[in-house]
């Protein structure tokens, strides 16, 4: 899909709608705008420090939830809007449940495991520094598992979604 293409699509939040490309009017210049980054709501951590138990006491998000939910609130009130809002750094504290972490900025494909922990890093959609293709991960979610695959853009493109993908999409 081309960007004219995708300036038809939307992606909708509570009520909201915001062109994914923001059509014609976002593609010059236009005056000064700002954004917003946050980081790091590291969901369990504030029990685990609390608690002197970072290895292994963040089971308890009730804090992080409710701050959170206070810099979606705050930020929505803001008039003039943001432009947009990034969220940076760790999402989560790396409790029990916990099966992948998702990253990129290596501009190529890697990964590793430590203990039952898979790290999988994604090459770029833009530069790349390796040998890889310009490309997207795919990552289906499971009850038992998370399966992923990387695939070129020409790939995706063309051919979709490999069918054993889709089946797990389809289990229930």
């Amino acid at each position: 899909m081309s960007a004219a293409e995708a300036g038809g699509v939307f992606r909708r939040a509570r009520g909201r709608t915001l062109d994914a490309f923001s059509s014609e009017k976002e593609r010059e210049w236009k005056g000064p705008f700002y954004f917003i980054q946050g980081a790091d709501p590291q969901f369990g951590l504030m029990k685990a420090w609390s608690t002197g138990d970072c290895d292994s006491g963040g089971d308890e998000w009730k804090q992080e939830i409710r701050l959170t939910e206070q810099a979606v609130q705050a930020i929505s009130k803001l008039s003039p809007k943001p432009k947009f809002f990034v969220l940076c750094g760790d999402l989560v504290h790396a409790m029990p449940g916990i099966k992948a972490v998702f990253s990129g900025h290596y501009h190529r494909n890697a990964g590793g495991t430590y203990q039952d922990l898979d790290m999988v890093v994604s090459s770029a959609i833009g530069c790349q520094l390796g040998k890889d293709t310009h490309g997207l991960r795919v990552v289906v979610v499971t009850a038992e598992k998370i399966v992923h695959r990387y695939y070129s853009l020409d790939e995706l493109s063309e051919k979709g979604i490999e069918d054993d993908l889709m089946d797990l999409l389809k289990k229930k």
